[in-house]
């Protein structure tokens, strides 16, 4: 077998290189070297191939990586001396290897933003037509496992439970305490005015149960739990234990969805009255600190003056609420790429969308309970 070898002469002050013997990509090594030292005056070089007794793909890269270095320096490399067939061979390496960078073809100018909304607007019909088949997939396995609660895996279920309630409530809780010093500080510097300083335990409560208690509660619990559910699911994605469960006969709905779901919208109640009863408290001693409000004349006034109709609204926000974060932390974790940036990308949007559904949703409950004059 003839080796590659490689010379280089100067004819008219140009470069020429002379290339011969099997530049094939089993002899490459043999040339490397000489490959990497070739150098030439800036202008045009020539590179002669009429020597060549064999060529394939790995001579023809390495000859379009000799004439993209030498480019960088100037220097213009033409081809010689090849076959009909070594000459195209070269040219679709070249091109395949050195692309021109895609350039966007979108028109410029004012009708760009067109295109631009076009786009955004197909997203989220797309969107939104895939998250409606989750949820009727969803909702269908759920009224299956009511008819059959035997196909509910209490162990998984109460193992969410503990981490979704249980592990919150300390976090809840001081968040809850925090905002009822809040809300009673503030209160006081408007109501001190008037000489109604007594009413800040209505300000109070009714901000803290119809409210503030369980809004904030939601998007706390969203940003904690919603996103755990997405990187949880979605890390299983990658790793394909999703579609491992689905060969052993197991559906992800059941075995991953339902648990995180219910056991949400159980315990979202539970954390909303932690946050309401804390916030009562911190309130109570701020207003005792800063407008001596003593705190039996304000268990007193709370008793009186406050409709249970408050809590009440409040409460039936809760699990609406709850499902909504398990229904779009799950599919937001189920539209998980092949990658970990998939992952991250989905949970961050998990948590986005579903704050804002969630602020949406207790503004549609605030106009509905004011029309119904609750």
């Amino acid at each position: 077998m003839s080796m590659p070898a490689i010379t280089s002469d100067t004819t008219d002050g140009q470069t020429v290189f002379h290339l011969s013997g099997r530049l094939v990509t089993e002899a490459l090594h043999l040339v490397e070297k000489p490959f990497a030292e070739l150098t030439a005056r800036p202008g045009a070089a020539t590179v002669d191939l009429s020597g060549l007794e064999a060529f394939d793909t790995g001579g023809a890269a390495m000859i379009a990586q000799l004439r993209a270095r030498l480019a960088a320096s100037g220097v213009t490399l033409a081809v010689s001396g090849a076959s009909e067939d070594n000459a195209r061979l070269l040219k679709k390496v070249t091109e395949a290897t050195f692309k021109e960078p895609l350039v966007d073809t979108r028109p410029g100018g004012p009708g760009a933003w067109i295109i631009d909304l076009g786009r955004a607007v197909i997203t989220l019909a797309q969107s939104a037509g895939s998250l409606l088949s989750f949820l009727g997939l969803v909702l269908n396995r759920l009224a299956r496992t009511i008819i059959n609660p035997w196909r509910l895996r209490g162990t998984a279920l109460f193992a969410q439970m503990q981490q979704t309630g249980m592990n919150a409530v300390p976090i809840i809780a001081l968040m809850g305490f925090l905002i009822g010093i809040v809300l009673a500080y503030q209160g006081a510097a408007q109501l001190r005015q008037f000489g109604a300083e007594v009413f800040v335990v209505d300000l109070i409560a009714v901000s803290v149960l119809r409210e503030l208690g369980i809004l904030l509660t939601a998007i706390i619990v969203a940003g904690r739990s919603g996103s755990a559910y997405s990187a949880a699911i979605g890390s299983m994605k990658v790793n394909e234990e999703v579609d491992a469960m689905r060969t052993l006969g197991l559906d992800p709905i059941e075995v991953l969805v339902l648990p995180r779901l219910i056991a949400l919208m159980l315990m979202l109640p539970v954390l909303g009255l932690t946050a309401n009863i804390s916030a009562l408290i911190g309130g109570a001693l701020m207003s005792w600190a800063e407008l001596g409000v003593s705190p039996g004349m304000f268990v007193t006034r709370f008793l009186e003056n406050t409709s249970a109709w408050h809590l009440a609204v409040g409460m039936i926000k809760a699990p609406v609420f709850a499902f909504i974060i398990g229904i779009v932390s799950c599919w937001q974790a189920m539209q998980v790429g092949g990658s970990a940036e998939s992952v991250g990308r989905r949970t961050t949007a998990a948590v986005v969308q579903s704050v804002f559904l969630v602020i949406v949703m207790d503004a549609v409950f605030s106009i509905f309970f004011a029309e119904l004059g609750v």
